[in-house]
């Protein structure tokens, strides 16, 4: 398995997935990204973030105030680099995603913050043809 995943994905998504690594702040792919759709686990291709949660909390990094589906983001805690704080994975694929912090803006006050390279974005126009349709109402008006 970890072979053909070293295969499919690029040397920064395996790192961050699987080795539980981090990529560099304001130098990835959906920090500054605001395009309408959902981002879907990299390795799994499981439902994890709506656009419609994302804000931008300077940190460097895409944050949302709650995933899309929750039974999908698993937390853990997590006191690697001298640090407690808790960890969030994929609970299909077990992919390291990032860290969850009470400091967000949203109802439950959470900033889910996330490495791009965990996720793959699925834009609006393209729900029904990769088989998300069911997240397509969310933005309609």
């Amino acid at each position: 398995m970890k072979e053909e995943l070293k295969k499919k994905l690029t040397d920064m998504q395996y790192y961050v997935t699987q080795e539980n690594g981090t990529e560099p702040p304001f130098r990835n792919e959906f920090d500054s990204h605001y395009a309408e759709g959902i981002y879907v686990d990299i390795v799994s291709g499981k439902p994890l973030f709506s656009s419609k949660d994302k804000f931008d909390a300077g940190c460097g990094w895409p944050s949302f105030t709650k995933p899309i589906e929750a039974i999908e983001v698993v937390e853990h805690f997590d006191t690697s680099h001298g640090m407690r704080r808790t960890e969030v994975r994929s609970k299909t694929a077990d992919s390291h995603l990032g860290h969850v912090f009470p400091d967000g803006p949203g109802e439950d006050g959470l900033r889910y913050c996330i490495n791009s390279a965990a996720m793959r974005f699925v834009p609006v126009n393209r729900l029904k043809e990769e088989g998300y349709e069911a997240y397509a109402q969310q933005f309609e008006s």
